[in-house]
Protein backbone atom coordinates (compact mmCIF):
# COMPACT_ATOMS: atom_id res chain seq x y z
CA UNK A 1 0.00 0.00 0.00
CA UNK A 2 1.69 3.23 -1.29
CA UNK A 3 1.68 6.70 0.77
CA UNK A 4 -1.22 8.57 0.73
CA UNK A 5 0.74 11.76 0.20
CA UNK A 6 2.81 9.36 -2.27
CA UNK A 7 -0.50 8.79 -4.24
CA UNK A 8 -1.09 12.77 -4.52
CA UNK A 9 2.19 13.09 -6.15
CA UNK A 10 1.61 11.06 -8.31
CA UNK A 11 -1.71 12.50 -9.19
CA UNK A 12 -0.21 16.19 -9.59
CA UNK A 13 2.45 14.87 -11.92
CA UNK A 14 -0.35 12.55 -13.92
CA UNK A 15 -2.32 15.91 -14.18
CA UNK A 16 0.93 17.80 -14.94
CA UNK A 17 1.57 15.35 -18.27
CA UNK A 18 -2.03 15.24 -19.39
CA UNK A 19 -2.42 19.17 -18.89
CA UNK A 20 1.00 19.29 -21.31
CA UNK A 21 0.35 16.66 -23.54
CA UNK A 22 1.25 13.56 -24.82
CA UNK A 23 4.28 15.53 -27.08
CA UNK A 24 5.50 17.70 -24.56
CA UNK A 25 8.88 17.75 -23.39
CA UNK A 26 10.15 16.64 -19.56
CA UNK A 27 9.54 20.20 -17.49
CA UNK A 28 12.99 20.60 -15.41
CA UNK A 29 12.76 19.14 -12.50
CA UNK A 30 10.11 16.97 -10.32
CA UNK A 31 7.03 19.19 -9.20
CA UNK A 32 6.89 19.86 -5.01
CA UNK A 33 4.42 18.82 -2.43
CA UNK A 34 4.50 20.68 0.42
CA UNK A 35 2.41 21.39 3.74
CA UNK A 36 1.56 25.55 3.33
CA UNK A 37 2.55 26.98 6.76
CA UNK A 38 -0.88 28.54 7.14
CA UNK A 39 -4.34 26.69 6.88
CA UNK A 40 -6.28 29.08 4.99
CA UNK A 41 -3.44 28.08 1.81
CA UNK A 42 -4.57 24.83 1.86
CA UNK A 43 -3.94 21.15 2.57
CA UNK A 44 -1.13 20.73 0.56
CA UNK A 45 1.00 23.35 -2.71
CA UNK A 46 2.52 22.64 -5.88
CA UNK A 47 4.65 24.21 -8.15
CA UNK A 48 3.96 22.37 -10.90
CA UNK A 49 2.39 24.68 -13.28
CA UNK A 50 5.57 26.90 -12.81
CA UNK A 51 7.76 24.09 -13.92
CA UNK A 52 5.29 23.38 -16.88
CA UNK A 53 5.27 27.07 -18.20
CA UNK A 54 8.25 27.15 -20.31
CA UNK A 55 7.29 23.60 -21.79
CA UNK A 56 3.65 25.12 -22.40
CA UNK A 57 5.05 28.36 -23.73
CA UNK A 58 2.33 30.08 -21.28
CA UNK A 59 1.81 31.84 -18.37
CA UNK A 60 2.08 29.80 -15.24
CA UNK A 61 -1.53 31.14 -13.91
CA UNK A 62 -2.72 29.85 -16.86
CA UNK A 63 -1.32 26.52 -16.82
CA UNK A 64 -2.28 26.64 -13.35
CA UNK A 65 -5.99 26.95 -14.32
CA UNK A 66 -5.31 24.04 -16.74
CA UNK A 67 -3.92 21.85 -14.28
CA UNK A 68 -6.72 22.74 -11.81
CA UNK A 69 -8.76 21.05 -14.20
CA UNK A 70 -7.07 17.73 -14.57
CA UNK A 71 -6.32 17.36 -10.89
CA UNK A 72 -10.36 18.19 -10.29
CA UNK A 73 -10.70 15.32 -12.35
CA UNK A 74 -8.71 12.84 -11.35
CA UNK A 75 -8.88 12.93 -7.62
CA UNK A 76 -12.33 13.52 -8.23
CA UNK A 77 -14.00 13.28 -4.41
CA UNK A 78 -10.68 13.45 -2.23
CA UNK A 79 -10.21 17.47 -3.98
CA UNK A 80 -12.78 19.49 -2.10
CA UNK A 81 -11.05 22.84 -4.12
CA UNK A 82 -8.01 23.74 -5.61
CA UNK A 83 -7.03 27.61 -5.54
CA UNK A 84 -4.46 29.24 -7.88
CA UNK A 85 -2.35 31.62 -5.94
CA UNK A 86 0.24 33.92 -6.37
CA UNK A 87 3.19 33.39 -10.25
CA UNK A 88 1.07 29.96 -10.39
CA UNK A 89 0.89 27.74 -7.18
CA UNK A 90 -1.73 25.75 -6.95
CA UNK A 91 -3.55 25.24 -3.12
CA UNK A 92 -4.89 21.90 -2.87
CA UNK A 93 -7.84 21.27 0.01
CA UNK A 94 -8.49 18.01 0.47
CA UNK A 95 -11.75 16.43 1.70
CA UNK A 96 -12.15 14.91 5.09
CA UNK A 97 -12.74 11.73 3.18
CA UNK A 98 -9.43 11.62 1.74
CA UNK A 99 -8.04 12.11 5.32
CA UNK A 100 -10.28 9.42 6.59
CA UNK A 101 -8.83 7.29 4.23
CA UNK A 102 -5.07 8.64 5.07
CA UNK A 103 -6.17 7.66 8.34
CA UNK A 104 -7.26 4.24 7.53
CA UNK A 105 -3.90 3.73 5.43
CA UNK A 106 -1.87 4.56 8.54
CA UNK A 107 -3.76 1.80 10.67
CA UNK A 108 -3.38 -1.06 8.43
CA UNK A 109 0.79 -0.24 8.80
CA UNK A 110 0.36 -1.38 12.18
CA UNK A 111 2.98 -1.09 14.83
CA UNK A 112 5.80 -0.61 12.00
CA UNK A 113 3.99 2.43 10.44
CA UNK A 114 7.04 4.36 8.71
CA UNK A 115 9.63 1.66 8.60
CA UNK A 116 11.32 0.69 6.06
CA UNK A 117 11.36 3.89 4.18
CA UNK A 118 14.70 4.07 3.16
CA UNK A 119 15.40 4.54 -0.28
CA UNK A 120 18.08 2.20 -0.30
CA UNK A 121 19.35 -0.57 2.27
CA UNK A 122 22.81 -0.32 3.72
CA UNK A 123 24.85 -2.23 6.12
CA UNK A 124 25.62 -0.15 8.62
CA UNK A 125 28.88 0.20 11.43
CA UNK A 126 28.06 2.59 13.90
CA UNK A 127 31.08 3.08 16.50
CA UNK A 128 30.24 5.03 19.42
CA UNK A 129 31.21 6.18 22.99
CA UNK A 130 35.00 4.07 22.97
CA UNK A 131 35.81 5.97 25.65
CA UNK A 132 39.14 5.34 27.41
CA UNK A 133 38.90 2.65 29.99
CA UNK A 134 40.95 4.98 32.18
CA UNK A 135 37.75 6.31 34.04
CA UNK A 136 34.34 6.36 34.69
CA UNK A 137 31.85 7.46 31.72
CA UNK A 138 30.37 11.15 32.10
CA UNK A 139 28.35 13.09 31.04
CA UNK A 140 29.86 13.84 27.79
CA UNK A 141 30.15 10.24 26.75
CA UNK A 142 26.22 9.39 28.12
CA UNK A 143 25.45 12.49 25.06
CA UNK A 144 27.77 10.11 22.93
CA UNK A 145 26.22 7.10 24.29
CA UNK A 146 22.47 8.37 23.46
CA UNK A 147 22.91 9.58 20.45
CA UNK A 148 24.98 6.75 18.60
CA UNK A 149 22.32 4.13 19.97
CA UNK A 150 19.46 6.19 18.98
CA UNK A 151 21.00 6.84 14.99
CA UNK A 152 21.31 2.97 15.37
CA UNK A 153 17.80 2.72 16.10
CA UNK A 154 16.85 4.94 13.48
CA UNK A 155 18.98 3.44 11.24
CA UNK A 156 17.52 0.11 11.76
CA UNK A 157 13.72 1.50 12.10
CA UNK A 158 14.15 2.50 8.18
CA UNK A 159 15.27 -0.65 6.69
CA UNK A 160 19.20 -0.44 7.39
CA UNK A 161 21.33 -3.74 8.80
CA UNK A 162 22.99 -2.21 11.48
CA UNK A 163 25.98 -3.42 14.00
CA UNK A 164 26.89 -1.52 17.20
CA UNK A 165 31.04 -1.26 18.35
CA UNK A 166 32.68 -0.22 20.96
CA UNK A 167 36.51 0.60 20.75
CA UNK A 168 38.23 -0.52 23.47
CA UNK A 169 41.31 1.88 23.79
CA UNK A 170 43.49 -1.21 26.03
CA UNK A 171 46.79 -0.02 24.44
CA UNK A 172 49.47 2.46 24.42
CA UNK A 173 50.44 4.85 26.84
CA UNK A 174 46.98 5.40 28.72
CA UNK A 175 46.83 1.88 29.52
CA UNK A 176 50.38 2.04 31.26
CA UNK A 177 49.69 5.28 32.89
CA UNK A 178 46.62 4.09 34.59
CA UNK A 179 48.30 0.98 35.71
CA UNK A 180 51.50 2.84 37.63
CA UNK A 181 48.32 5.11 39.31
CA UNK A 182 46.49 2.28 40.52
CA UNK A 183 49.82 0.75 41.95
CA UNK A 184 51.11 3.87 43.42
CA UNK A 185 47.75 4.48 45.24
CA UNK A 186 47.94 0.66 46.16
CA UNK A 187 51.44 1.74 47.80
CA UNK A 188 50.24 5.03 49.69
CA UNK A 189 52.11 6.84 47.12
CA UNK A 190 51.12 10.18 44.84
CA UNK A 191 50.35 8.96 40.91
CA UNK A 192 52.71 10.07 38.82
CA UNK A 193 52.43 13.08 36.70
CA UNK A 194 50.74 12.12 33.66
CA UNK A 195 48.44 9.50 36.08
CA UNK A 196 45.11 9.30 37.16
CA UNK A 197 43.45 10.38 40.37
CA UNK A 198 39.88 10.34 41.51
CA UNK A 199 37.70 8.03 44.19
CA UNK A 200 37.56 5.16 41.53
CA UNK A 201 41.36 4.58 41.24
CA UNK A 202 41.75 4.28 45.39
CA UNK A 203 38.59 1.51 44.87
CA UNK A 204 40.49 -0.10 42.04
CA UNK A 205 43.51 -0.95 44.76
CA UNK A 206 41.44 -2.27 47.30
CA UNK A 207 39.38 -4.91 44.21
CA UNK A 208 42.80 -6.12 42.63
CA UNK A 209 44.69 -8.57 44.90
CA UNK A 210 48.47 -7.55 45.31
CA UNK A 211 48.11 -4.26 43.62
CA UNK A 212 51.61 -3.12 45.24
CA UNK A 213 53.31 -5.47 44.34
CA UNK A 214 52.10 -7.28 41.13
CA UNK A 215 53.93 -5.97 38.05
CA UNK A 216 52.47 -3.21 37.00
CA UNK A 217 51.52 -4.24 33.32
CA UNK A 218 49.51 -6.66 34.71
CA UNK A 219 47.51 -4.41 37.61
CA UNK A 220 47.06 -1.87 34.36
CA UNK A 221 45.72 -4.87 32.66
CA UNK A 222 43.35 -5.90 35.37
CA UNK A 223 42.00 -2.64 36.12
CA UNK A 224 41.50 -1.84 32.36
CA UNK A 225 39.30 -5.22 32.13
CA UNK A 226 37.55 -3.41 35.20
CA UNK A 227 36.71 -0.27 34.13
CA UNK A 228 35.36 -1.98 30.86
CA UNK A 229 32.86 -4.39 32.54
CA UNK A 230 31.46 -1.04 34.72
CA UNK A 231 31.37 0.80 31.19
CA UNK A 232 29.12 -1.99 30.13
CA UNK A 233 27.43 -2.30 33.43
CA UNK A 234 26.48 1.74 33.03
CA UNK A 235 25.60 1.34 29.79
CA UNK A 236 23.27 -1.28 29.67
CA UNK A 237 21.57 0.39 32.28
CA UNK A 238 21.35 3.47 30.42
CA UNK A 239 19.45 0.96 27.76
CA UNK A 240 22.88 0.87 25.29
CA UNK A 241 24.15 -2.30 24.05
CA UNK A 242 27.11 -3.06 21.83
CA UNK A 243 27.04 -6.23 19.37
CA UNK A 244 30.49 -6.23 19.39
CA UNK A 245 33.38 -4.75 21.47
CA UNK A 246 36.31 -4.42 19.56
CA UNK A 247 40.13 -4.73 21.75
CA UNK A 248 42.38 -2.48 20.09
CA UNK A 249 45.27 -4.34 21.79
CA UNK A 250 44.20 -7.35 19.65
CA UNK A 251 45.35 -5.34 16.42
CA UNK A 252 48.92 -6.07 17.47
CA UNK A 253 48.39 -9.69 18.53
CA UNK A 254 49.35 -11.88 15.91
CA UNK A 255 46.32 -14.26 14.55
CA UNK A 256 46.79 -17.16 13.02
CA UNK A 257 48.58 -16.55 10.15
CA UNK A 258 51.35 -15.13 12.48
CA UNK A 259 50.23 -11.32 11.06
CA UNK A 260 48.92 -8.72 13.50
CA UNK A 261 45.72 -6.49 12.33
CA UNK A 262 48.51 -3.54 12.36
CA UNK A 263 50.58 -5.39 9.82
CA UNK A 264 48.33 -6.42 7.29
CA UNK A 265 47.26 -2.60 7.55
CA UNK A 266 50.59 -1.81 6.22
CA UNK A 267 50.96 -4.48 3.83
CA UNK A 268 47.52 -2.84 2.10
CA UNK A 269 49.12 0.64 2.34
CA UNK A 270 52.40 -0.72 0.45
CA UNK A 271 50.52 -2.72 -1.96
CA UNK A 272 48.45 0.50 -3.08
CA UNK A 273 51.63 2.37 -3.23
CA UNK A 274 50.87 4.73 -0.20
CA UNK A 275 53.60 4.42 2.35
CA UNK A 276 57.34 5.17 2.52
CA UNK A 277 60.39 4.87 4.54
CA UNK A 278 62.14 7.80 5.74
CA UNK A 279 64.44 8.10 8.64
CA UNK A 280 63.78 4.87 9.76
CA UNK A 281 60.39 5.39 10.44
CA UNK A 282 57.24 4.19 8.12
CA UNK A 283 55.08 6.72 6.81
CA UNK A 284 51.93 6.77 4.98
CA UNK A 285 50.91 9.86 2.36
CA UNK A 286 48.07 11.46 3.75
CA UNK A 287 48.90 14.63 1.46
CA UNK A 288 48.05 12.33 -1.33
CA UNK A 289 44.25 12.74 -0.48
CA UNK A 290 43.89 16.67 1.40
CA UNK A 291 45.50 15.59 4.59
CA UNK A 292 47.95 18.91 6.14
CA UNK A 293 51.00 16.37 5.96
CA UNK A 294 52.26 12.79 5.91
CA UNK A 295 51.54 11.02 8.98
CA UNK A 296 54.42 8.11 10.88
CA UNK A 297 52.78 4.61 11.29
CA UNK A 298 56.05 3.15 12.98
CA UNK A 299 58.67 4.87 14.72
CA UNK A 300 61.92 4.39 13.80
CA UNK A 301 62.24 2.50 17.28
CA UNK A 302 59.61 0.47 16.09
CA UNK A 303 57.11 1.96 18.14
CA UNK A 304 53.36 1.77 16.73
CA UNK A 305 51.32 5.04 16.35
CA UNK A 306 47.80 5.93 17.83
CA UNK A 307 47.20 6.66 13.73
CA UNK A 308 48.56 2.67 12.97
CA UNK A 309 45.81 1.69 14.82
CA UNK A 310 43.17 3.62 13.34
CA UNK A 311 44.54 2.16 9.80
CA UNK A 312 44.30 -1.74 11.23
CA UNK A 313 40.54 -0.67 12.61
CA UNK A 314 39.59 1.13 9.85
CA UNK A 315 40.76 -2.07 7.82
CA UNK A 316 39.21 -4.48 9.70
CA UNK A 317 35.75 -2.98 9.33
CA UNK A 318 36.31 -2.80 5.32
CA UNK A 319 37.14 -6.46 5.40
CA UNK A 320 33.80 -7.11 7.71
CA UNK A 321 31.95 -5.80 4.67
CA UNK A 322 30.31 -2.72 5.78
CA UNK A 323 28.95 -0.25 3.29
CA UNK A 324 29.12 2.44 5.67
CA UNK A 325 30.92 3.20 8.58
CA UNK A 326 30.09 5.74 10.47
CA UNK A 327 32.06 6.92 13.86
CA UNK A 328 30.36 9.15 16.75
CA UNK A 329 33.24 11.11 17.88
CA UNK A 330 34.04 13.66 20.74
CA UNK A 331 34.34 17.32 20.36
CA UNK A 332 38.23 17.30 20.54
CA UNK A 333 38.32 14.94 17.24
CA UNK A 334 38.61 17.92 14.98
CA UNK A 335 41.60 16.97 13.67
CA UNK A 336 40.86 13.30 13.09
CA UNK A 337 38.77 13.84 10.01
CA UNK A 338 40.79 14.75 7.39
CA UNK A 339 43.50 12.38 8.47
CA UNK A 340 40.76 9.52 8.72
CA UNK A 341 39.30 9.84 5.26
CA UNK A 342 42.66 10.33 3.52
CA UNK A 343 44.00 6.68 5.28
CA UNK A 344 40.68 5.48 4.14
CA UNK A 345 41.01 6.61 0.92
CA UNK A 346 44.79 5.09 0.52
CA UNK A 347 43.65 1.93 1.66
CA UNK A 348 41.53 1.80 -1.56
CA UNK A 349 38.21 2.94 -0.79
CA UNK A 350 35.96 5.41 -0.96
CA UNK A 351 36.15 7.75 1.72
CA UNK A 352 32.29 8.98 0.96
CA UNK A 353 31.62 5.93 3.37
CA UNK A 354 33.15 7.25 5.96
CA UNK A 355 30.64 9.40 8.45
CA UNK A 356 32.52 11.38 10.81
CA UNK A 357 30.49 12.83 13.35
CA UNK A 358 31.66 15.19 15.96
CA UNK A 359 29.66 15.56 19.08
CA UNK A 360 29.62 18.78 20.78
CA UNK A 361 29.91 19.45 24.69
CA UNK A 362 27.29 19.56 27.83
CA UNK A 363 26.95 21.27 30.09
CA UNK A 364 24.72 20.56 33.57
CA UNK A 365 23.18 23.38 34.98
CA UNK A 366 21.38 23.81 38.49
CA UNK A 367 20.05 26.48 40.03
CA UNK A 368 21.14 28.40 37.12
CA UNK A 369 24.33 27.45 38.08
CA UNK A 370 26.88 24.99 35.73
CA UNK A 371 27.71 22.05 37.96
CA UNK A 372 31.66 21.78 36.87
CA UNK A 373 33.39 18.47 35.23
CA UNK A 374 37.46 17.99 35.52
CA UNK A 375 38.44 14.38 34.64
CA UNK A 376 41.82 14.63 35.37
CA UNK A 377 40.84 16.28 38.78
CA UNK A 378 39.00 13.54 39.57
CA UNK A 379 35.72 15.67 40.12
CA UNK A 380 33.27 15.18 36.99
CA UNK A 381 29.78 13.91 36.98
CA UNK A 382 29.70 10.35 36.21
CA UNK A 383 27.03 8.44 33.37
CA UNK A 384 25.76 6.66 36.70
CA UNK A 385 24.98 9.83 38.82
CA UNK A 386 23.34 11.59 35.92
CA UNK A 387 20.68 8.85 35.47
CA UNK A 388 20.55 8.61 39.20
CA UNK A 389 19.13 12.11 40.02
CA UNK A 390 16.86 12.54 36.59
CA UNK A 391 16.46 9.07 35.22
CA UNK A 392 16.94 7.51 32.02
CA UNK A 393 13.95 8.60 29.93
CA UNK A 394 14.56 12.32 31.72
CA UNK A 395 18.93 11.84 30.36
CA UNK A 396 18.37 10.90 27.25
CA UNK A 397 15.72 13.13 26.29
CA UNK A 398 17.55 16.33 27.32
CA UNK A 399 20.85 14.71 25.51
CA UNK A 400 19.11 13.91 22.01
CA UNK A 401 16.83 17.07 21.88
CA UNK A 402 19.11 19.08 20.36
CA UNK A 403 21.28 18.79 17.16
CA UNK A 404 24.45 16.88 18.33
CA UNK A 405 26.58 19.00 16.74
CA UNK A 406 25.93 21.78 19.16
CA UNK A 407 26.75 22.83 22.44
CA UNK A 408 23.41 21.55 25.20
CA UNK A 409 22.99 22.57 28.61
CA UNK A 410 20.85 20.31 30.77
CA UNK A 411 18.50 21.98 33.37
CA UNK A 412 18.91 19.11 35.88
CA UNK A 413 15.76 20.91 38.38
CA UNK A 414 13.55 21.32 34.76
CA UNK A 415 14.47 17.56 33.57
CA UNK A 416 13.04 16.09 37.40
CA UNK A 417 9.97 18.07 36.93
CA UNK A 418 6.25 16.73 36.62
CA UNK A 419 4.79 19.59 34.44
CA UNK A 420 3.96 20.66 30.61
CA UNK A 421 7.33 22.84 30.73
CA UNK A 422 9.27 19.49 30.57
CA UNK A 423 9.21 18.11 27.13
CA UNK A 424 9.62 14.63 27.60
CA UNK A 425 6.96 14.68 30.54
CA UNK A 426 4.67 15.89 28.20
CA UNK A 427 5.21 13.75 25.35
CA UNK A 428 5.05 10.92 27.71
CA UNK A 429 1.85 12.25 29.70
CA UNK A 430 0.30 12.15 26.03
CA UNK A 431 0.91 8.30 25.87
CA UNK A 432 -0.05 8.12 28.84
CA UNK A 433 -3.38 10.20 28.47
CA UNK A 434 -4.21 7.98 25.38
CA UNK A 435 -3.88 5.22 26.95
CA UNK A 436 -6.28 6.09 29.65
CA UNK A 437 -8.93 6.95 26.95
CA UNK A 438 -8.87 3.24 25.25
CA UNK A 439 -9.39 1.91 28.68
CA UNK A 440 -11.81 3.95 28.95
CA UNK A 441 -13.62 3.14 25.60
CA UNK A 442 -12.78 -0.84 26.62
CA UNK A 443 -10.87 -3.25 24.50
CA UNK A 444 -14.08 -4.34 22.79
CA UNK A 445 -14.89 -0.72 21.46
CA UNK A 446 -11.50 -0.19 20.15
CA UNK A 447 -11.40 -3.48 18.45
CA UNK A 448 -14.50 -2.70 16.58
CA UNK A 449 -13.24 0.78 15.55
CA UNK A 450 -10.27 -0.47 14.67
CA UNK A 451 -11.96 -3.02 12.75
CA UNK A 452 -13.98 -0.48 11.14
CA UNK A 453 -11.12 1.87 9.81
CA UNK A 454 -10.34 -0.89 7.87
CA UNK A 455 -13.44 -1.33 6.00
CA UNK A 456 -14.43 0.50 2.15
CA UNK A 457 -16.01 3.60 3.28
CA UNK A 458 -14.14 4.16 6.73
CA UNK A 459 -15.03 7.80 7.75
CA UNK A 460 -18.07 8.46 4.44
CA UNK A 461 -20.44 11.27 5.05
CA UNK A 462 -18.57 12.26 8.50
CA UNK A 463 -17.49 16.29 8.93
CA UNK A 464 -13.95 16.75 10.78
CA UNK A 465 -12.82 19.03 13.15
CA UNK A 466 -9.61 20.97 12.04
CA UNK A 467 -7.57 19.31 15.01
CA UNK A 468 -8.65 16.21 13.52
CA UNK A 469 -7.52 16.80 10.30
CA UNK A 470 -4.29 18.42 12.01
CA UNK A 471 -3.40 15.11 13.62
CA UNK A 472 -4.07 13.01 10.73
CA UNK A 473 -1.39 14.99 8.68
CA UNK A 474 1.09 15.32 11.58
CA UNK A 475 0.68 11.24 11.44
CA UNK A 476 1.18 11.31 8.11
CA UNK A 477 4.86 13.01 7.87
CA UNK A 478 6.09 10.66 10.35
CA UNK A 479 7.86 8.12 7.77
CA UNK A 480 9.37 11.01 5.43
CA UNK A 481 10.65 12.50 9.07
CA UNK A 482 12.38 9.06 10.05
CA UNK A 483 14.27 8.75 6.88
CA UNK A 484 15.02 12.80 6.63
CA UNK A 485 16.15 12.21 10.38
CA UNK A 486 18.59 9.24 9.36
CA UNK A 487 19.88 10.66 6.03
CA UNK A 488 20.90 13.74 8.02
CA UNK A 489 21.73 12.00 10.73
CA UNK A 490 19.42 14.68 12.82
CA UNK A 491 18.45 12.07 15.63
CA UNK A 492 16.74 15.53 17.63
CA UNK A 493 14.31 15.83 14.68
CA UNK A 494 12.48 12.60 16.48
CA UNK A 495 12.23 14.40 19.22
CA UNK A 496 10.94 17.47 17.75
CA UNK A 497 8.29 14.99 16.22
CA UNK A 498 7.60 13.69 19.04
CA UNK A 499 6.70 16.61 20.68
CA UNK A 500 4.59 18.43 17.80
CA UNK A 501 2.73 14.86 17.54
CA UNK A 502 2.03 15.14 21.19
CA UNK A 503 1.05 18.72 21.09
CA UNK A 504 -1.14 17.85 17.88
CA UNK A 505 -3.24 15.36 20.07
CA UNK A 506 -3.54 17.47 23.03
CA UNK A 507 -5.42 19.93 20.95
CA UNK A 508 -7.38 17.08 19.58
CA UNK A 509 -8.19 15.57 22.51
CA UNK A 510 -9.36 19.16 23.80
CA UNK A 511 -11.71 19.67 20.73
CA UNK A 512 -13.21 16.52 20.31
CA UNK A 513 -15.01 14.35 22.76
CA UNK A 514 -13.75 10.69 21.69
CA UNK A 515 -15.81 8.13 23.75
CA UNK A 516 -18.58 8.70 23.68
CA UNK A 517 -18.96 10.96 20.83
CA UNK A 518 -21.91 10.81 18.21
CA UNK A 519 -22.79 9.42 15.73
CA UNK A 520 -20.96 5.42 16.66
CA UNK A 521 -19.02 6.14 13.08
CA UNK A 522 -17.54 9.41 14.25
CA UNK A 523 -16.33 7.90 17.60
CA UNK A 524 -14.81 5.23 15.77
CA UNK A 525 -13.05 7.56 13.54
CA UNK A 526 -11.72 8.74 16.75
CA UNK A 527 -10.62 6.34 18.43
CA UNK A 528 -9.08 4.76 15.60
CA UNK A 529 -6.98 8.13 15.87
CA UNK A 530 -6.15 7.83 19.25
CA UNK A 531 -4.56 4.29 18.62
CA UNK A 532 -2.48 5.88 15.74
CA UNK A 533 -1.32 8.96 17.51
CA UNK A 534 -0.30 6.58 20.21
CA UNK A 535 1.26 3.85 18.46
CA UNK A 536 3.36 6.67 16.44
CA UNK A 537 4.42 8.48 20.08
CA UNK A 538 5.37 5.27 21.57
CA UNK A 539 7.59 4.55 18.48
CA UNK A 540 8.85 7.66 18.11
CA UNK A 541 9.98 7.43 21.55
CA UNK A 542 11.53 3.98 21.50
CA UNK A 543 13.04 5.25 18.74
CA UNK A 544 15.15 8.16 21.40
CA UNK A 545 15.05 5.42 23.62
CA UNK A 546 12.79 6.75 25.85
CA UNK A 547 9.83 4.59 27.64
CA UNK A 548 6.03 5.12 26.43
CA UNK A 549 4.25 4.98 30.29
CA UNK A 550 0.48 3.21 30.00
CA UNK A 551 0.51 5.59 33.29
CA UNK A 552 1.44 8.70 34.73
Amino acid sequence: MTHPVDDLRDAVERAAAAAAGADAPAPKGRPTLERPRQAEHGDYATNAAMLLAPVMKAAPRDVAGRLAEELRSGLGASLERVEVAGPGFLNLFLSDAWYADALGHVLAAGDRFGAGSAPVFENIDVEFVSANPTGPLHVGHARNAAYGDALARLFSFVGHDVTREFYINDYGSQVANFGRSVQARARGEEVPEDGYVGDYVTTLTLEIGDAATRPVEDVGAEAVAMMVERARASLHAFRVEFDVWFSERSLHEAGEDGTSGVEHGFAVLEAQGNSYQSDGALWLRTTEFGDDKDRVLERSSGEHTYFASDIAYAQNKRERGFDRMVYVLGADHHGYINRMRAAYQALGDDPQALDLLIMQFVHLVRAGEKVSMSKRAGEFVTLDELVEEIGVDAARWFLLNRSHDTTIEVDLELAQSESSENPVYYVQYAHARIAAVLRKAGEERVDAALAAAGAAGFGAGLSLHPSERALISKLLAWPQEAVEAADRRAVHRIATYALELAQAFTAFYRDCQVVGAEPEELESLRIALSVAAQRTIARALDLLGVSAPSEM
